[in-house]
């Protein structure tokens, strides 16, 4: 099938969270881990690439990028969406800006849009400022990230740095006015020259007012959620047929395991809600990783009774990761970590666990790229934005939850094995 939206996410959670949302509209959507070796085929009508670049050198991620494109564009697709994470994870650097203007270039557009909003999972846009929940951005948990800290809530003024030509805004007054609305804003602000225009959302309806009005762009940018209301646009409009529906739940085994590498407040209630049920659990210290690698975590796990869905992880308080990150570096605190909860995820399969579920964008990268996984189908959703997803490892279905930092409820690891089993 040709391809009809081709979407490049910067991390692996993120690409789960476009394809399951893309996904609810019934159409095939196909995840595809790093930019393909071959040539496109057998490809769905929604592609969407799951790079590592969030918080790669701006040169690398733009490079890989660029990449992901050019396959993009020989699978047939005529669209793009560049997804970023729905908290504008960036630094003042990048990589959200260089990345956009790199393919606005090649892509041959003067204008983009960009919107992180996500209603569902409680981030908002008002006046070009970012909520999380009822918080600034700046004031919420996210400025205590240990890799990308945002310290400021204005998206113009985190964008601007990040790119070379103008940025403007319209307001949530303009959007509440409709996509006619919305579109005359956008072509006046294009005539002045502005190429990075943020649109405000506080609800849902402002999404569906923002994809009406820039279903034909050529480039979008944003969180997932702004993507969502596509598929049944391009359906109204013939440029879509309804072919393909979502792929069959595959035999599993019972046995299962939960990794999480991420530190978001979110995950760290997740964690203690999923040891309170019982659950067995082991912590891992970067420090004590440093010194004596990841052995000790690897024979727990070898004791463990796979059937209670054992729990790995190093989600700790702000405090403690800085701590960590103080004495090892933030890139190797990091690095040490994915590569343990990577070996770990190996090891759980070799034993016999077919269902993980894995928390924290760079821990999902470590450990997909680890069990081998260069595709995934995408299944039902968890949470919003969050799917079970299926794909083979060394000859065995297996199914995987990728799932972002601040995603799903307290008690979602148990929420997600349960969802399994119903499907």
């Amino acid at each position: 099938m040709t391809t009809v939206l081709g979407c490049i996410a910067d991390d692996f959670t993120g690409a789960t969270d476009i394809a399951g949302l893309l996904a609810r509209s019934g159409v095939k959507v196909s995840l595809r881990i790093g930019v393909p070796d071959s040539a496109p085929e057998d490809t769905a009508a929604f592609e969407v690439i799951a790079l590592k670049s969030r918080t790669a050198p701006v040169a690398g991620a733009v490079a890989e990028t660029r990449a992901a494109l050019r396959w993009l564009r020989d699978a047939g697709a005529g669209r793009f969406f560049w997804k970023y994470c729905s908290t504008f994870d960036s630094t003042p650097e990048g990589n959200i800006g260089p990345v956009a203007e790199a393919l606005m270039a090649d892509l041959g557009v003067d204008q983009t849009i960009y919107c992180p909003a996500f209603p569902e999972n409680g981030r908002s846009i008002f006046m070009g400022n970012l909520f999380v929940g009822r918080q600034p951005l700046a004031e919420s948990p996210m400025k205590d990230h240990p890799l990308t800290p945002m310290r400021d809530s204005n998206l113009m003024r985190l964008l601007a740095p990040q790119v070379t030509r103008p940025v403007g805004l319209v307001d949530r007054l303009t959007v509440a006015q409709g996509a006619g609305a919305l579109r005359a804003r956008l072509a006046g602000l294009r005539g002045e020259g502005v190429a990075h225009v943020v649109v405000d959302a506080v609800a849902n309806e402002d999404l569906e007012v923002i994809a009406e009005a820039c279903r034909d762009m050529v480039l979008m940018t944003g969180g997932s959620a702004v993507a969502m209301p596509l598929p049944g646009l391009y359906l109204r409009d013939g440029v879509l047929a309804a072919d393909a529906a979502r792929g069959a739940v595959p035999e599993l085994g019972a046995g299962a395991v939960v990794l999480s590498g991420s530190c978001s407040a979110m995950t760290r209630a997740q964690v203690a809600a999923y040891l309170a049920q019982g659950a067995p659990g082991y912590r891992l210290d970067p420090l004590a990783l440093a010194k004596d690698g990841p052995q000790g975590a690897l024979d727990w796990l070898a004791a463990q009774d796979p059937a209670r869905a054992p729990l790995i992880y190093a989600t700790a308080e702000p405090d403690n990761v800085r701590a960590a990150q103080d004495r090892l570096g933030v890139a190797a605190a990091g690095e040490i970590v994915e590569a343990t909860l990577a070996a770990c995820a190996v090891a759980a399969r070799d034993a016999g666990a077919r269902r993980f579920v894995v928390a924290g964008g760079e821990s999902s990268g470590a450990v997909t790229q680890a069990l081998g996984v260069s595709r995934l189908d995408i299944g039902a959703e968890i949470a919003p934005g969050v799917p079970w997803t299926f794909c083979r490892s060394d000859g065995a279905d297996i199914a995987l939850a990728l799932k972002s930092g601040n995603f799903g409820t307290e008690d979602f690891f148990a929420d997600a094995l349960a969802g399994l089993e119903a499907m």
